[in-house]
């Protein structure tokens, strides 16, 4: 397995990435959303590769803290395969994550995650891998 970062190339994975989060999309759509991305230094593409397949990712964004000096890094996209869960890429990617976000000097990382029974699985690795359940979200269209 490899982690490595994510560029245009990797359009087509990602978009079918993507979509096993649940959030269908047209390879044309996430193109121009990721030359965005892609061109904002706040943000930060990783890639799991095994056999030469790409099969995970974790998107990140550096934001400023109003409450104390600082910055963090949310976790704002972050999927493995469907058919390459169980094999601990999930963790290599957190890891690295992780590893980068202190590499820049971040002092926390975090990430949100709904709260539907199908991403239970999903909470139980989040709280193995030492996170802790803090707060509730809310949304609100403004479209």
């Amino acid at each position: 397995m490899e982690i490595r970062k994510a560029t245009m190339n990797d359009i087509e994975k990602i978009t079918s990435l993507i979509e096993q989060l649940g959030y269908p999309t047209t390879l044309d759509s996430l193109k121009t959303r990721f030359r965005n991305i892609e061109s904002s230094p706040d943000y930060h593409t990783l890639l799991a590769t095994y056999d030469n397949k790409v099969v995970g990712l974790i998107g990140m964004i550096k934001g400023y803290y109003y409450e104390m000096d600082g910055f963090y890094i949310r976790i704002v996209s972050f999927v493995v395969d469907s058919n390459y869960r169980s094999m601990g890429i999930g963790k290599k990617l957190l890891e690295d994550a992780e590893s980068w976000a202190r590499s820049i000097g971040a002092t926390g990382i975090g990430l949100n995650s709904g709260s539907r029974p199908e991403r239970e699985r999903a909470h139980r690795f989040y709280k193995n891998m030492g996170y802790v359940e803090k707060s509730i979200g809310f949304a609100k269209s403004l479209v």
